[in-house]
């Protein structure tokens, strides 16, 4: 009797399916099995340290010691600097408690727990409103932790909180950032350091546009959550004359077309006023039903900000104009004028 094709890959695919998850939740049940068995080694360690003497020689001596005879015995993984790590992960989360049973499947499956690898890097950042800031975006987003590094590298932080108050501030350290409106969407600068062209480079608007959807993953990492790729070189043709629109995206959250023109060069008003057209364009021929008003961003290598406030007062349309830089910002820097802020 022979198999009936369709019902046969019907049945491969469904034991291939429970199989793939099975490996994913059991990494996960490991991921987070591993985290609180840290967190519990971090608490061990602060407790003995409690009953012992408070001197600082003596808490490396401990942590020598217990490096080289947790080594012996269980092998590699507790170098000084991972114990270290351990501690401090128990000092600065302290209300991380271990889970039920039940709770600990649920949470599992659901995929809210960072790995060891992302807390490991949090506790770098000795300042706490940054870290609880990448803490709450890396869950809400779901980076892998080479994504969540790249942007604690980029200072997006520091470059979204500089358009905040200080309660604004503190509200995006705490929840991550909350895409509300179209302000929310913007960064300036963007850093397109990925692009790995090198400073002082001369290059093309073309070959930027190329570059930039050569590495889209990366792009829409920069640009944030919600933004899905629409076009390249979106053509439009008015009175027989065609124009083409850098790039379209299509936001999810805020339900409206996002379109973005590159410059290389210092922003005119004249491209101020094609975004326009363009926006125009994409609301009378373009949005469905249920679509919002659509966004422009001009993304240059320098903007003047009273010419843009100038020619951008007034319109209807939503237009906003970033620079972008190729190399990563200092960081120093950003964290001095966030500390301006939160202190006025």
């Amino acid at each position: 009797m022979e198999l009936e094709e369709n019902k046969y890959n019907e049945l491969l695919y469904h034991i291939g399916s429970t199989l793939q998850t099975a490996k994913q939740n059991a990494i996960k049940a490991i991921n987070v099995e591993l985290i609180l068995a840290n967190w519990k080694i971090g608490r061990y360690i602060v407790d003995f340290e409690q009953h012992g003497k408070q001197r600082a020689e003596y808490g490396k001596e401990l942590l020598v010691t217990l490096s080289a005879d947790l080594k012996l015995k269980f092998g590699k993984g507790f170098s000084r600097s991972s114990l270290q790590l351990m501690r401090l992960f128990y000092i600065n989360y302290p209300k991380f408690q271990p889970l039920a049973d039940e709770d600990l499947i649920r949470q599992t499956v659901s995929g809210v727990f960072l790995s060891w690898s992302h807390y490991a890097e949090l506790l770098t950042i000795s300042d706490q409103l940054s870290r609880s800031f990448y803490e709450a975006q890396a869950i809400k987003e779901n980076w892998s932790f080479r994504e969540m590094k790249r942007q604690i590298d980029s200072a997006l932080f520091q470059r979204l909180a500089l358009s905040k108050d200080k309660e604004g501030v503190l509200t995006l350290a705490e929840k991550g950032q909350v895409i509300n409106s179209s302000d929310d969407l913007i960064r300036d600068p963007y850093i397109f350091e990925f692009l790995n062209i090198p400073t002082g480079s001369i290059i093309k608007e073309s070959g930027l546009e190329k570059k930039l959807i050569d590495n889209l993953q990366r792009f829409l990492l920069e640009l944030g959550k919600g933004f899905s790729f629409v076009a390249r070189q979106f053509k439009i043709t008015v009175d027989n004359e065609h124009m083409f629109v850098d790039i379209v995206f299509y936001h999810r959250i805020l339900r409206c077309f996002v379109l973005i023109d590159l410059k290389t060069k210092k922003v005119k008003h004249q491209d101020i006023g094609q975004m326009n057209f363009y926006l125009n364009y994409f609301k009378e021929e373009e949005n469905a039903e249920g679509d919002n008003d659509p966004i422009g961003i001009i993304i240059a290598a320098d903007k003047n900000e009273f010419l843009v406030k100038y020619v951008t007062g007034g319109l209807s349309n939503k237009i906003f104009v970033s620079k972008y830089q190729l190399y990563l910002p200092d960081q120093k820097l950003l964290e001095e004028k966030v500390k301006e802020i939160i202190n006025e």
